[in-house]
């Protein structure tokens, strides 16, 4: 702990910080845990998809009060008021999949006026619409991404660690293909996650949500050792995977520690290796038997190698795209291309690693952010290669997640790093892990094709 850190943690340090704007962040809600007060949902114009995915949730939603002229009161300057709800709701969920035209928006703004200050601490938005690409006419397709926007905007606009997320629903999109989802995105494992606009529809492999998802499935986790990918093998483990941890032959002890310590199985391997994905496959048929297949890999495997461009030279280019990108495309091409022992289930989930400095770039990081952004590349490109089988390709992009690594950052530019976003502190390992486990859910086959931030809503990007 330096100096600045030491001033900052004492009363008089506190109070100079609160009168910069600076107070302690809200504690946010994480975990399988539901918002405590009640849930409510604002129908528009016929939406009906949001109900029934409520009701297989087994959440009995009241109604969201509106803010017209009849249901508003006066203060005592004679200024209109609208109306407070009576026990603050612990989520607001907009099903707007009937919006067309831009008059239509007029529903939003009555459904969430009253719910800006009304939400408890970490409390939930949730706006439902229909996908744009199945919506005709310029009109209807420009409300589209008016919700968008509204989405960004609420999400920047809450405060105590509340959330607003947006999810497109495609033509056919069932309460079963959104349950997962939904179910994420009002828990606590969202905790980090705000101003995302989700694209979910059809699942080709439906299956029902259960609370241990990954029972009697393999995950294999790359990077496993400590940091991010500890908690993602852990993560995957608390709901019921048996995991294949990966990391460097360097890295052997902390890695064993973390198979060990939930009963997974540990692979030393460097990924940059030509044949690293036969390798996984031929760990995972001679621990597992010859009939076991890989449900999920997490590539979360990644290095940096920070220089300004005019200082970067080949060798810490290369290591980086290698690491990060290369060495990702080669494992799933041979997981793909090659029915083995150990090798991919026919509906598989594959899920990257990108970062918002692939989204946004940042300075000295143009190898990393080339390779982050490659990622998310992949994730589309893969998600039309893919598109007449049940394998979903998906990624999460983490902004500030508090680590070794952040934690070496000197204080004022991590306290920066960490309040650039709309819910000012730093997410925790499990943020990500929590993103990517729902992400490789059963039930989460209508999910394809994502980047799902992991930054609270970070200042910088889309």
């Amino acid at each position: 702990m330096d100096v600045l850190e030491k001033l900052y943690a004492t009363p008089a340090g506190k109070f100079v910080a609160r009168k910069a704007g600076l107070a302690d962040p809200p504690v946010l809600r994480r975990g399988r845990v539901m918002p405590s007060g009640p849930v409510v949902l604002g129908a528009l114009d016929g939406g009906g998809l949001a109900a029934s995915t409520l009701a297989q949730l087994g959440v009995v939603p009241g109604e969201a009060m509106l803010d017209v002229p009849e249901t508003r009161t006066k203060d005592e300057k004679g200024r209109d008021v609208p109306p407070r709800y009576p026990v603050r709701p612990g989520a607001v969920v907009v099903d707007a999949t009937g919006v067309r035209e831009i008059a239509q928006l007029e529903g939003l703004r009555q459904v969430l006026r009253p719910a800006m200050r009304s939400l408890e601490g970490s409390g939930r938005v949730i706006i439902l619409a229909t996908d744009a690409r199945d919506v005709t006419g310029l009109e209807a397709k420009a409300v589209a991404q008016g919700i968008d926007g509204i989405n960004r905007t609420v999400a920047k606009e809450l405060r105590g660690g509340a959330t607003s997320n947006l999810v497109f629903v495609r033509t056919g999109t069932s309460a079963a293909d959104l349950a997962s989802t939904l179910s994420f995105l009002l828990e606590g494992r969202s905790a980090f996650v705000s101003g995302q606009t989700w694209r979910v529809g059809p699942s080709k492999d439906p299956h029902e949500l259960t609370a241990r998802p990954f029972e009697g499935r393999i995950v294999v986790v790359t990077g496993a050792a400590r940091g991010i990918g500890a908690a993602i093998a852990r993560t995957f483990a608390r709901d019921g995977a048996t995991v294949v941890a990966v990391d460097i032959p360097a890295a052997g002890d902390a890695l064993a520690k973390v198979a060990n310590g939930i009963g997974g199985s540990a692979l030393q391997l460097d990924i940059t290796l030509a044949d690293a994905g036969a390798r996984i496959a031929a760990h995972v048929a001679h621990v597992h038997g010859e009939s076991a297949r890989i449900w999920a890999i997490v590539h979360n495997a990644g290095i940096t190698r920070d220089k300004l461009l005019a200082n970067l030279d080949e060798q810490r280019w290369s290591s980086v795209l290698d690491v990060n990108l290369a060495a990702e495309m080669r494992i799933n091409d041979y997981l793909l291309t090659h029915d083995v022992p150990g090798g991919l289930d026919e509906a598989a989930r594959i899920v990257g690693i990108a970062s918002t400095s692939g989204v946004a770039g940042n300075k000295g990081q143009t190898n990393y952010a080339a390779s982050k952004a490659g990622v998310m590349g992949l994730v589309w490109a893969m998600r039309d290669e893919l598109a007449d089988r049940p394998i979903t390709v998906n990624a999460v992009a983490p902004g500030f997640i508090e680590t070794e690594m952040t934690a070496a950052i000197p204080f004022v530019q991590r306290e920066i790093f960490r309040r650039s976003n709309s819910l000012t502190q730093g997410g925790n390992p499990v943020d990500v892990a929590e993103t990517l486990a729902y992400l490789c859910g059963p039930a989460s086959g209508g999910v394809d094709g994502q980047v799902i931030r992991v930054c609270g809503q970070n200042l910088v990007g889309a």
